[in-house]
């Protein structure tokens, strides 16, 4: 056992790293992007924000709130919201050519 002492991480608050991910013009580009094409998922099929929300075994607030970008989107989540809006995720590595 090391008698080394302890050197305590800084742990940033959930919302001040989303916070300060937004701050970026590009990256706030693809995250608005991706809130348009969560939106046009559930439109294309006509369903309403609570029959989502009822297919995904959860509730029409917090459905809204994936649609406004006010939560964070898991792989796990935007995968139910894919398959209950009939779709398909897929992600993709693009290459920077900036």
């Amino acid at each position: 056992m090391s008698n080394k002492p302890k050197t305590l991480r800084k742990l940033i608050p959930v919302d001040e790293a989303i916070a300060g991910g937004r701050k970026d013009a590009a990256q706030m580009t693809e995250y608005n992007a991706l809130v348009s094409l969560v939106l046009k998922a559930r439109a294309a099929p006509g369903l309403t924000q609570s029959e989502s929300a009822k297919r995904m075994n959860t509730t029409q607030t917090f459905v809204a709130r994936l649609e406004s970008g006010r939560s964070m989107r898991s792989m796990r989540i935007l995968s139910r919201f894919a398959e209950v809006t009939g779709h398909r995720l897929k992600i993709s590595f693009e290459r920077d050519v900036g």
